[in-house]
């Protein structure tokens, strides 16, 4: 069981004040506002459990016992609260009793931001703009006014809960409910901030610096911890998720690692065989096209393609090769071209029927992975 006398650094005598100023001193410096390291943001959490269970007296007591749930249970015989416990535990009253906390965790929040291919790939830093709960400077999230500190409710004098008699086939039972004036707390705000209205927290559009690793894609989420919303009463904020959204390339295609593009060569170029310059997310390429290259061909270039996540490690440049074939020839083109098909034996009508594993078929199942 956690020292939480020794997380806020106060003898085991210390009064609710004592208490009270100890975190609020420890909660300045730790504040995911102050500082987002994320071990920082781990010993906030352990120190706003302290406080939670110190600053309440039936938890305290429970704890200096030696006691570690907060709320019983059936453990142990009738052990925590006795019969009434487990009426209550039929009838409504449920198994958390005393106060509840006004400090309380705040929610995630998640915003999505785009990127391009080339920051997709190589990373990149962005500065985002956006509004959520953050802890109320004019009272430090504590949600009163002139340092006054909340009064004992008078309906439940303290408790958080009212009990009533109600009537079961067992016969009368008492139950407890939640407290109608205090909602529980125990504890009412007489003189609430007048810039918080009593929350501990305002809504404020705030900056915050994300730095987009290489090598993610539509869909992956950056975790920021404790850049969310701050809780109630200033409790620990929650996470802040970015989500990215790749935008898409103007001829680059990726497929996970690797990318994809398309070119286009002459019947003269892709017979002969030749060099060209493909633009990539480096800069232009020399790629050969070797003498026959038929449409249809695909050409690797290796650690052209996408940054692995978490890797130094860069997938493939897949070319694509489609032959133009011309669609209007002179007629000395034309005359050309029927004596170099006349030379090859070529007449016209030929046809070669290819099987499965030849052609087209043959490069759509490499293509898909079939």
């Amino acid at each position: 069981m956690a020292d939480y006398y020794g997380l806020l650094g106060i003898d085991r005598g210390a009064s609710q004040d004592e208490i009270k100023k100890a975190y609020r001193k420890i909660a300045r410096e730790l504040h995911p506002d102050v500082n987002p390291d994320p071990e920082v943001q781990n010993k906030f959490k352990e120190v706003t459990a302290a406080y939670d269970v110190l600053s309440d007296p039936q938890k305290r007591q429970q704890y200096d016992m030696g006691g570690q749930g907060f709320g019983g249970g059936f453990g142990g015989g009738f052990g925590g609260g006795g019969f009434s416990d487990i009426m209550d535990a039929f009838f409504g009253g449920g198994g958390n009793r005393g106060p509840r906390p006004r400090m309380r965790q705040g929610q995630d929040a998640l915003i999505r931001i785009e990127v391009d291919l080339n920051e997709a790939c190589f990373g990149t830093e962005r500065d985002i703009t956006l509004e959520s709960a953050v802890v109320c400077t004019k009272c430090e999230g504590q949600g009163t006014a002139n340092n006054s500190a909340p009064s004992m409710c008078p309906v439940c004098k303290g408790r958080g809960e009212t009990q009533f008699v109600q009537k079961s086939f067992l016969g009368q039972v008492m139950t407890s409910r939640p407290c109608n004036n205090c909602s529980g707390y125990g504890s009412v705000i007489t003189d609430p901030c007048r810039e918080c209205a009593g929350d501990g927290r305002v809504r404020a559009r705030q900056t915050i610096n994300v730095k987009v690793p290489a090598g993610v894609e539509t869909g992956n989420r950056i975790q920021m911890a404790g850049r969310g919303e701050v809780g109630a009463g200033g409790g620990p904020a929650g996470d802040l998720y970015v989500e990215i959204v790749e935008k898409e390339h103007e001829f680059l295609l990726r497929d996970g690692d690797n990318l994809h593009v398309a070119i286009e060569v002459s019947i003269a170029a892709a017979s002969l065989g030749t060099t060209v310059n493909v633009e990539t997310l480096d800069g232009p390429v020399k790629v050969d096209i070797k003498a026959g290259t038929q449409s249809g061909a695909m050409l690797s270039v290796k650690g052209k393609g996408m940054t692995r996540l978490r890797s130094t490690h860069r997938g493939d440049l897949i070319v694509h090769v489609d032959v133009a074939t011309p669609q209007k020839l002179s007629r000395d083109q034309e005359k050309l071209l029927k004596e170099f098909a006349k030379s090859r034996g070529e007449r016209d009508g030929d046809v070669k029927i290819k099987g499965h594993r030849e052609g087209l078929f043959s490069k759509f199942r490499d293509a898909f992975g079939r």
